[in-house]
């Protein structure tokens, strides 16, 4: 079969898009969906969808197989792409340089679909001015076992420190188990002072919630809902709203009302519901442009959080060290020196896998071998890691051993399964090298 009798196309604003391979499943356990289906769910939301990603360059975050598939990330546009779809290039912290997409209209939106993007990744920059973001990003991240009522008193307590600060937060579902709060903000400021006035939100919720919310990178310092500073770091993004997430009913990362927040659940909004959710109520974010706010305030905070000691937090591992940036170690693996000593965290490895079900399999195994030591084990002791790579992603599972007596400690063991993807790219890098 030929590739024109392989496809559809679509008339879409004036503009014709091919769709390849229509029928292709891209769900297929609990929700029956093919790549068509997602693409006619996209137009159905555009206007919503658009607002997020129009004008800002686009990372392609691609499951070429369907959401049961491996996702890779792809920032450089396709050089075979429509003559109408705009690019522009951006630098990165490791010096290097991308052009990407740019999507302005529904045309773009489904062409980008067609490519495998069923989630949308736009950086918080418009076209015209990519130092300075026009979005600060609240990210919430529950930890193993958190319940979604935590996330959303989190969330709340978000909501009403923003408004102190005289800042809209727009909340969001994530699609996953977790909540976003974007903040449109004028365009003023650097990545560098975004992320630290980001830095300097997530250390003042910790204390209105305490035993809920936490600011701690590390995984093994955190609890409850980690709020993710480091989202606002340049080349970063998140799934960005009405994009689809791939779980098996297909959920959907969906703009909500502050009222709706108390009482939503993330199950209630997929690809199924949320276009007669959209034609019924419209977009609740609707209005996000119309009054960016100022970050003199959350900078404020921040210059009295320099003041009280509290100086710059961990960045991304994939960033140069930055000056101020305490050291970035691991508390477990830091050093003891004679003015400050830390007590090691007992941590293991038990599975690296790109199949997060895989990688959850391998815990379930290796509790069903260690029994005693397992039933030891709080919720917070097994760290789920969603490890991203230059272009890939696979799931890391460690457990702290903290709560388990030394003697009945297991050893570091090979993974099971250990599959890691940035070990394979280090490897190819040192045979390239070598010769």
């Amino acid at each position: 079969m030929s590739k024109e009798e392989a496809s559809e196309v679509l008339v879409i604003g004036g503009r014709e898009v091919r769709i390849t391979h229509p029928d292709k499943p891209y769900f297929s356990k609990q929700t029956k969906l093919s790549k068509l289906d997602i693409v006619r769910y996209y137009l159905s939301v555009a206007p919503g969808a658009l607002a997020g990603i129009v004008d800002r360059p686009v990372v392609l975050k691609r499951f070429v197989n369907g959401a049961e598939g491996e996702a890779f990330y792809q920032k450089r546009a396709p050089t075979e792409r429509p003559a109408w779809l705009r690019t522009v290039t951006l630098s990165f912290p490791s010096g290097r340089t991308a052009e990407e997409v740019v999507v302005d209209d529904a045309a773009g939106l489904a062409w980008i679909v067609n490519l495998g993007c069923i989630e949308l990744h736009p950086h918080p920059v418009r076209s015209g001015n990519l130092e300075h973001p026009d979005e600060l990003r609240v990210d919430l991240d529950p930890g193993p076992g958190v319940s979604w009522a935590d996330v959303r008193s989190v969330a709340l307590e978000v909501g009403a420190l923003l408004d102190e600060l005289g800042l809209r937060g727009w909340p969001k579902t994530s699609g996953s188990r977790g909540m976003h709060v974007n903040v449109r903000i004028q365009p003023r400021w650097t990545f560098s002072e975004v992320r630290r006035a980001a830095i300097a939100l997530s250390r003042a919720v910790e204390p209105r919630a305490p035993a809920l919310a936490s600011s701690k990178w590390w995984k093994e310092e955190r609890h409850g809902v980690f709020l993710d500073y480091n989202q606002n770091a340049k080349d970063r993004t998140t799934c960005s709203a009405y994009s689809v997430r791939p779980l098996p009913d297909a959920r959907v990362a969906t703009p909500l009302d502050w009222r709706e927040v108390p009482d939503c659940e993330p199950a209630d909004f997929t690809v199924l519901s949320l276009p007669k959710r959209f034609a019924e109520l419209g977009d609740p974010h609707a209005s996000i442009n119309d009054a960016p706010g100022s970050l003199e305030k959350l900078l404020d905070l921040a210059a009295r959080d320099d003041a009280a000691g509290l100086g710059d937090a961990p960045w991304p591992p994939h960033f140069r060290k930055m000056e101020g940036e305490g050291p970035r170690v691991a508390p477990s693996r830091a050093k003891s020196t004679a003015k400050t000593t830390r007590t090691k965290m007992p941590l293991i490895v038990v599975a690296n896998s790109a199949d997060k079900e895989a990688a959850l399999a391998g815990l379930e195994k290796w509790k069903s071998k260690h029994t005693s030591a397992a039933g030891f084990l709080a919720i917070d002791d097994v760290l789920v890691d969603s490890m991203r790579g230059r272009s890939s992603t696979w799931t890391r599972i460690r457990v702290n051993l903290r709560h388990v007596p030394e003697a009945l400690r297991p050893p570091q063991e090979t993974p099971d399964p250990d599959d890691d993807a940035a070990r394979e790219w280090h490897m190819k890098r040192g045979l390239k090298e070598a010769k």
